[in-house]
């Protein structure tokens, strides 16, 4: 089960654009559980039309009662990227 939020933003001209953000409830296997996309109409989510995605994100802080935070966990991450980091610095 996710959770979703409609935002509307406004720029710098005084233009709002709606935005519909979904917070999931597991993380993806690069740590996020965020999305964001432009909002669709009922009739655009019906026609199965395809989001225009703005952006992905993880969930940092929650008072644990609604919403997780989003964890990367060592085995979410691809077998090449779960070596030693041997850089010098």
């Amino acid at each position: 089960m996710s959770t979703l939020l409609n935002v509307g933003i406004k720029n710098e001209k005084g233009e709002w654009k709606n935005y519909t953000i979904s917070i999931e409830d597991e993380t993806n296997q690069w740590g996020k559980n965020v999305s964001v996309w432009e909002a669709q109409t009922q009739e655009e989510r019906e026609a199965k039309k395809d989001r225009n995605f703005c952006g992905n994100g993880k969930v940092i802080w929650t008072d644990g009662k609604a919403v997780k935070v989003a964890e990367k966990k060592p085995q979410d991450l691809p077998a090449d990227m779960q070596a030693e980091n041997d850089l010098p610095f």
